[in-house]
């Protein structure tokens, strides 16, 4: 997948864990730090989430708002939420349409099995819209730090 950096962010209306409308126009004039993730309740990504919610004042501090994306139902979500105390919404991208328009929809790898799913990545859009950040193939450790140290400094790596 190529970069999309610089370029408009594929827009999209999915529904949260309330099952909710959401649709990342909603959200012009702040930052937009969207996350895609496997599947709720795993290892990785149940610590990815934790540092997000760790996190989050910090990142409301910098008018950035943290949206998670998998496959998962809307009831796992919420299941998730309440498990793990998050403060941001989970959407529901069952089709995979919203992971496709990305580019992290990939042919993966495990345990000598292959299968299509979603590969950790995540999208910084600015309050204009645009592509100003991508963090792609996403190991946990440290990722939470690198997104908001970029945020800090503005873009300026």
């Amino acid at each position: 997948m190529d970069s999309l950096v610089n370029m408009e962010a594929p827009n999209f209306t999915l529904i949260n864990e309330k099952e909710e409308e959401v649709s990342l126009s909603d959200f012009r004039g702040k930052k937009v730090v969207l996350y895609f993730y496997p599947k709720d309740m795993t290892p990785g990504c149940t610590t990815e989430a934790c540092d997000f919610r760790d996190h989050y004042q910090s990142f409301e501090d910098l008018n950035a708002v943290i949206l998670g994306i998998s496959g998962d139902t809307a009831d796992k979500h919420t299941k998730f939420i309440e498990k793990y105390g998050l403060p941001f919404s989970l959407l529901v991208d069952d089709t995979h349409e919203v992971a496709e328009k990305y580019g992290v929809w990939v042919l993966k790898k495990m345990y000598g099995r292959e299968f299509m799913g979603i590969e950790r990545s995540t999208f910084l859009i600015n309050e204009d819209g645009i592509v100003e950040k991508e963090w792609r193939k996403v190991k946990v450790k440290n990722h939470i730090e690198e997104v908001l140290t970029y945020l800090k400094e503005g873009g300026n790596e």
